[in-house]
């Protein structure tokens, strides 16, 4: 039987690995004296992250500082708004209209964009924040809500969504670029949805762990859910959370994991990605 290191060129011609692939992650969540994450050894490792837009997270000099830092790395910038909820880091639902959804999203689209216009740096993908992405993941007028946002801003922004989900059907339907996405630092139940954070097995920090999952993702599409459930899962893009413990010592893992599996790591927009 062959090693795995003698099977990636044959994947590669066959096109069943993924030749290219996004490592993103979520920063620039910290908030006055209040420190989020460690964006400054994280962000130099992937290659484009989802600033905060002062809704669930982050301050105007939090995000001015992080698109810098994202300049200085060469690192793609997108925006990622959520629901505004400081107190509850944006991970509580709130019982906001989709109207009222639309309007806040192109709100903390242009506060970043005027941080990225400002810093020099081009704003190239929106991403939604903790709630408000799981519920747009499956809610039909929240994920409508979602994209009319991206796309009255700029249809030219890439909007990222869970993989397979509701938003990525309903983005495309509207004309957008969608990047699925897969979480490397978070566990699926066998639904394909994230695990809820209270319980066992839902935020993984185990470089180990880490590294397998990535070895599914791009020699098998897919992976594993908590229960063992096989989840096929197509990856344009693959997310750690600057808040998981060891952060970038996993994104560092994580790197050299894809490198040697032969996976190239671009942002999404340096290669194709589908509208339909």
């Amino acid at each position: 039987m062959s090693s795995e290191g003698e099977e990636t060129p044959e994947l590669l011609r066959s096109g069943k690995l993924a030749a290219a692939i996004d490592l993103n992650c979520d920063a620039g969540e910290s908030f006055g004296p209040w420190h989020m994450g460690n964006d400054e050894a994280l962000i130099p490792l992937v290659t484009s992250v989802n600033i905060a837009c002062c809704a669930h997270a982050g301050d105007p000099l939090v995000m001015r500082r992080t698109v810098e830092l994202a300049r200085r790395n060469g690192v793609a910038v997108g925006a990622h708004p959520g629901y505004p909820d400081l107190q509850g880091f944006g991970r509580r639902a709130l019982a906001l209209s989709p109207e009222e959804v639309e309007a806040s999203i192109l709100a903390q689209i242009g506060a970043l964009s005027g941080m990225t216009r400002a810093g020099g740096v081009a704003l190239e993908h929106v991403k939604a924040h903790g709630a408000l992405y799981n519920q747009a993941s499956d809610d039909p007028l929240l994920a409508a809500a979602v994209a009319r946002a991206v796309w009255a801003f700029d249809p030219h922004l890439i909007l990222i969504a869970r993989s397979g989900s509701l938003q990525s059907t309903i983005g495309r339907d509207l004309g957008l670029t969608v990047a699925e996405e897969v979480f490397i630092d978070r566990g699926y139940d066998s639904g394909g949805r994230l695990l809820p954070r209270h319980e066992e097995g839902s935020v993984i920090t185990d470089p180990d762990a880490v590294s397998a999952r990535a070895a599914d993702l791009t020699l098998r599409h897919g992976l594993h859910a908590a229960d063992g459930t096989w989840l096929e899962l197509r990856a344009d893009t693959l997310c750690i959370h600057s808040d998981t413990p060891g952060a970038h010592l996993l994104a560092a893992r994580l790197r050299v994991a894809l490198t040697d599996l032969g996976t190239e790591l671009l942002s999404l927009g340096r290669r194709p990605l589908s509208t339909s």
